[in-house]
C-alpha cells in the first residue's frame, strides 16, 4: 500500500491507474490554484505552480503592516497610507531547469472589474514616501521588504517580499504572473485571490 503526501491510503502499484492516483498532488494539478490558511493567524495563501516557477501570495493583516513600518521609522500615519493598501507576502521560486527572468512591471491583477492593472512600483512608493516626509533610513527599510522589481532565477532560486494591490479590504482578485524562461515568454494565473479584512 502507499501513501500520498497528504496521507491518503492508495492501492497497489501493480496497477498503472492507481500509480496514477498515488502520484503527488502537485504534478497533477499543475497550474491550478492551491489554497491554505494558518490555523493560528487565519491568514490565508495562494500558490500555484506551472511551466517551472511557483508563486506564493500569503495575506499580510493591516496590524502586521503597520507595526512593521513603524518598527521601520515609520509615523503612525505614514504606516497607514501603506497598510491601508492590500498587501501580500510574495514567494517565487524557480522548480524547473531554465533561468527565469522576472518583471514585476509585467505582472498584472485584476478584480471585479475586468480592468487589468499594474502593480504599484517601488520607485512610485518612494515618491510617495518623499513628500510624505519618510525618513531616508525608513525609506531603505522599505524598498529592501519589498519584491525586486527585476531578477534572474536560475534553478533553485527564490525570493521574497511584499507587494500590494490598490482594493479595498476583503476584496477579490485574479494575479497574472508573466515572465521569460530561456526564449520563451510564460504565463500564469493565481485565481480568487482575497484581501484580509481589518480584523485579524
Amino acid at each position: 500500500m502507499l501513501k500520498t503526501r497528504n496521507g491518503l491510503e492508495q492501492c497497489s502499484v501493480r496497477n498503472l491507474l492507481v500509480f496514477l492516483c498515488a502520484l503527488p498532488v502537485w504534478a497533477i494539478t499543475a497550474g491550478a490554484t492551491e489554497t491554505s490558511r494558518d490555523p493560528e493567524t487565519g491568514l490565508e495563501s495562494w500558490q500555484v505552480e506551472a511551466h517551472g516557477i511557483q508563486v506564493r501570495l500569503t495575506q499580510i493583516s493591516p496590524d502586521q503592516a503597520r507595526a512593521f513600518y513603524q518598527a521601520r521609522g515609520f509615523t503612525p500615519e505614514q504606516a497607514e497610507d501603506y497598510a491601508s493598501s492590500c498587501v501580500f507576502m510574495t514567494v517565487v521560486r524557480n522548480i524547473g531547469t531554465l533561468p527565469i527572468e522576472h518583471r514585476l512591471a509585467d505582472w498584472r491583477y485584476v478584480a471585479g472589474d475586468g480592468k487589468a492593472r499594474a502593480l504599484r512600483s517601488k520607485a512610485e512608493w518612494d515618491a510617495a514616501w518623499v513628500d510624505r516626509g519618510v525618513s531616508e533610513p525608513a525609506r531603505i527599510a522599505f524598498a529592501w521588504a519589498q519584491f525586486p522589481a527585476t531578477q534572474t532565477f536560475h534553478a533553485g532560486d527564490w525570493n521574497q517580499g511584499m507587494t500590494t494591490y490598490q482594493l479595498p479590504r476583503g476584496s477579490r482578485f485574479n494575479l497574472i504572473v508573466n515572465w521569460r524562461a530561456g526564449d520563451a515568454g510564460r504565463k500564469t494565473t493565481l485565481e480568487n485571490v482575497r484581501c484580509t479584512d481589518e480584523i485579524r
